[in-house]
């Protein structure tokens, strides 16, 4: 693994999605397509909790503190929890991105990190320093893929009675 690839990737994927939800309006950040889905506002959220509360720990726990025990998480609960829907966007995005840079600084500062260092924490099923890594990376692009979906959702929605179809198939 070339951790250098991961790392690029974590850059690069910020200002895609800062481009796909700057345009956004206050009523689409907050749509959702079901009342079990995510709307934007709640995903930019998430990545900002995982960003501070996830991957950077957990990487930094597993390369210089393996033996410490790794806070657990909910990503559910947090959406109610930290009332994701009421939060302020543009905030967010500015904590988000504040985050991101302090996340690259750090792991562009590794001295000679071990990615094959363990954590040895059983409910993380034994992950490896680089298995956090490239998941981290992996996050984003999971989370650029539901926030195109939601942009394709709403356009769709907001379409009628037209219909995108012709576009193509999704």
């Amino acid at each position: 693994m070339d951790p250098h690839y991961y790392i690029d990737r974590l850059e690069i994927s910020a200002p895609l999605i800062v481009a796909l939800i700057q345009d956004m309006s206050d009523a689409q950040l907050r749509w959702r397509p079901a009342p079990d889905s995510w709307s934007a506002l709640e995903v930019l959220c998430h990545l900002y909790d995982e960003e501070r509360e996830d991957f950077r720990v957990r990487l930094d726990l597993t390369l210089h503190r393996p033996d410490e025990p790794i806070p657990q998480i909910d990503t559910q609960d947090w959406v109610i929890a930290r009332r994701y829907q009421s939060r302020d966007a543009g905030e967010v995005l500015e904590a988000w991105l504040t985050e991101r840079r302090r996340s690259l600084e750090w792991l562009r500062a590794l001295e000679a990190p071990d990615w094959e260092r363990r954590c040895t924490h059983p409910y993380l099923t034994d992950l490896r320093a680089g298995d956090f890594l490239a998941a981290w990376a992996g996050h984003d692009l999971l989370h650029l893929r539901q926030l195109t979906e939601l942009q394709w959702a709403y356009q769709s929605s907001q379409a009628a009675p037209y219909t995108p179809a012709y576009a193509g198939d999704w």
